[in-house]
């Protein structure tokens, strides 16, 4: 089905494809080893005991690459679009590029550097890859909206800017209770110290992962 895309709409394609099964496939494994709790754990918890970690770093690697690849083409795209149009300033383009590749290597430190062994440096790169990729898609969605009616409706418009909103609203929350708990583990269970800020705090990551996910689902039309 991918290669029967037009253009380059295989590439998002993908991207929300591969990314979609290195969160569940990840999560499954881990659940049915016993590793993690199936309530809410946060992604992270599901790729860090072998062997799902091996599976989790290696797909979410691949995730990060093919980001790249996809903000690339779009970054191109605009740039293109911008020479007839002129709807957007180059610099801005090209900022919004650096700013998403920012969050690709924030995913690929996720990926290498897990939860348990180096947790310092895996919570720098979790917090590069969301807020990174929370502005991203903003920027993207401002973007999207100057270049209407032109290269985008109004209605891909709305639905990329309430993923962005819902995206924002969902990172404030993550942070700020995963910065009240006080002990790094993975096998949470109801009723323990600090379960509550785990459980809001894995529901917003999870959140903003998916919308993340449905964001670049919208790149599909634009790449063909």
């Amino acid at each position: 089905m991918l290669c029967c895309m037009p253009g380059v709409a295989f590439v998002p394609a993908l991207l929300v494809s591969w990314s979609s099964a290195a969160f569940i496939v990840s999560y499954v494994i881990a659940v049915l080893a016993g590793h993690v709790e199936p309530l809410v754990p946060y992604i992270s918890d599901t790729g860090t005991k072998p062997p799902e970690s091996g599976i989790f770093g290696f797909m979410i690697n691949i995730s990060a690459l093919l980001a790249v690849i996809t903000m690339y083409i779009r970054y191109l795209l605009i740039e293109k679009q911008n020479e007839s149009s002129h709807f957007v300033r180059s610099s801005c383009n090209m900022f919004s590029l650096c700013i998403g590749l920012m969050g690709c290597i924030g995913m690929g430190i996720v990926a290498t550097f897990q939860e348990l062994s180096v947790p310092s440096v895996h919570d720098i790169g979790a917090l590069v890859a969301f807020g990174s990729g929370v502005v991203y898609i903003t920027l993207q969605s401002i973007i999207s909206y100057k270049s209407c009616p032109q290269w985008n409706t109004y209605f891909v418009c709305h639905i990329r800017m309430a993923i962005s909103v819902i995206s924002c609203i969902a990172f404030i929350p993550m942070i700020v209770f995963a910065s009240q708990i006080s002990m790094t583990k993975i096998d949470w269970t109801p009723g323990e110290q600090d379960y509550t800020y785990h459980f809001v705090s894995a529901i917003c990551e999870w959140t903003v992962a998916f919308g993340f996910i449905f964001f670049f689902l919208t790149f599909i039309r634009d790449f063909q």
